[in-house]
């Protein structure tokens, strides 16, 4: 729907509100921008994907702005014991939501006999404010905006307007609990941090709760999960790469199906990220497997590396190339193809995450440097576009966040652990989830973690051990703070 003009009383503040958090379960990875995915090999399974709508204010920083939009969220009542049962509020984050899919969420709520409820993040999918994404309208896209959106839907959800007008109860609230993967497993964490009488706990799995400038240790953990031979086969394809789109960049190009990247450090960033999904999702033989058997039978790298690219990369896991090209950042049309600028947006005002090749070592080309990421910041969206990092590091804390009741996991594989809290300290244990293809959000979506296996499943994780004995922490957590939550106002 489109907005009405905001009020206009005397001093009425029109603040650019982009400093800091972030909202849950995407994994939306439209690569190079989302940490979650986004693809055709996404889970469809959908436990239910009927919409339901909640009127969210638009400004939840203005005293004078009444404005408000339509959000789109979903509800689960499949498992929920009524009236007592608690209510898992999953956080969708940086993607379309189109649904409570079937992960091993949907093992916890039948465990607790729990009732889930997804809120898509504001702007992405159906959620959007206004008919336009130019610069301006993005002002109100921010991780504050996204968690006060969260603490005012679960405010509605239990009021009598909904759940408790459901149940017939006249006050009283059930046990809230919340999780989130990626930047929805840092919304996750962060509002615990930020509404601790509003939630029992949450679970932060692969949480990037540290916004990071120039992210070099991303490119180095892909070195390291690749192991040696995997990884001097995707550094000697980078530079034959390099060489080749030098002497004959449009033939290069069409190689790899992306003519339409003019822009070297466009297409480059595709290719690095052609790389990186494989392990960030658990499937690292997908690519290591023939790229190392090219390499030791003399066959021609850039060939074998295209052949995966266009078959796996652009082929099974379903990435349109269109994301990693400029011109379509610039589109400001609210339609499918939106979630690119958006995360673009909050990359380039709140986290950045750029990832830069570092100085020695690196697994991508040294195109892909500040300096671009900084120029398509410019380019897409204008003149005083800059991450604010730090602000947002001060207002969360980062990796030392100061909150309680937080479970933070991590897979050993995941390139973005490294924006993670990885040790534990009190009220708030962290675990890593080790093995050979744990990737992003393996507690969640076992292996791989693309495409979802029903229900999380955790027997195809080369070591399914470690997989059970984290969710077996989280269970007891889970457990522990939801019964010190019955005797409060949570």
């Amino acid at each position: 729907m489109k907005l009405p003009p905001p009020p206009t009383p005397l001093l009425l503040f029109s603040f650019f509100l982009v400093t800091t958090t972030l909202f849950t379960t995407s994994l939306a990875f439209t690569p190079r921008t989302f940490l979650q995915l986004q693809s055709s090999a996404a889970s469809t399974n959908y436990l239910t994907d009927k919409p339901l709508w909640f009127r969210q204010t638009l400004d939840h920083f203005s005293p004078y702005d009444h404005r408000k939009f339509d959000q789109r969220y979903y509800e689960l009542l499949d498992y929920f014991r009524p009236s007592d049962g608690p209510i898992f509020l999953k956080i969708c984050g940086e993607s379309a939501c189109n649904g409570i899919s079937n992960d091993y969420l949907t093992v916890l709520a039948k465990k607790f006999g729990a009732a889930v409820v997804s809120l898509e993040h504001r702007y992405y999918g159906k959620s959007s404010p206004f008919k336009s994404h130019s610069t301006e309208n993005l002002k109100y896209l921010s991780s504050k905006q996204a968690l006060f959106d969260l603490a005012a839907f679960r405010q509605y959800y239990q009021a009598s307007e909904s759940l408790n007008l459901k149940l017939n109860k006249t006050k009283g609230e059930n046990s809230w609990f919340v999780f989130g993967v990626s930047y929805p497993g840092a919304l996750s964490a962060w509002f615990r941090l930020k509404f601790p009488h509003l939630t029992c706990g949450s679970l932060a799995s692969s949480a990037v709760v540290e916004a990071v400038f120039n992210y070099t240790e991303f490119d180095q953990q892909i070195g390291e999960s690749a192991g040696p031979e995997c990884k001097a086969a995707l550094q000697e394809t980078n530079r034959l790469v390099e060489q080749r789109l030098a002497a004959n960049g449009k033939a290069v190009r069409g190689l790899f199906g992306a003519s339409q990247l003019v822009i070297d450090g466009d297409f480059m960033y595709f290719l690095a990220d052609a790389a990186v999904i494989a392990f960030q999702y658990g499937n690292p033989d997908r690519l290591c497997s023939p790229l190392v058997q090219a390499k030791n039978s003399g066959e021609d790298l850039v060939e074998a590396y295209a052949k995966y690219v266009k078959e796996y990369y652009l082929g099974t896991f379903g990435v349109d190339v269109e994301t990693y090209n400029q011109k379509h950042l610039k589109n400001t049309a609210v339609d499918d193809g939106s979630s690119d600028r958006l995360w673009w947006f909050q990359v380039c005002t709140e986290v950045a995450y750029f990832q830069v090749a570092p100085a020695n070592d690196s697994m991508r080309s040294s195109n892909v440097d500040t300096k671009y990421h900084l120029d398509l910041c410019k380019n897409v969206f204008g003149e005083g576009i800059y991450p604010e990092v730090d602000a947002t590091n001060l207002y969360y804390g980062g990796k030392k966040i100061k909150g309680s009741k937080i479970v933070f996991t991590n897979g050993s594989q995941d390139p973005w652990r490294h924006a993670s809290k990885q040790t534990s300290s009190p009220d708030m244990p962290s675990y890593i989830v080790s093995c050979h293809n744990c990737g992003h959000g393996t507690d969640l979506r076992g292996c791989p973690q693309v495409p979802l296996s029903p229900g999380g499943n955790a027997q195809n994780c080369s070591n399914p051990d470690a997989v059970q004995k984290v969710r077996q922490q989280i269970v007891e957590h889970i457990d522990l703070w939801l019964s010190e939550c019955q005797d409060t106002d949570v």
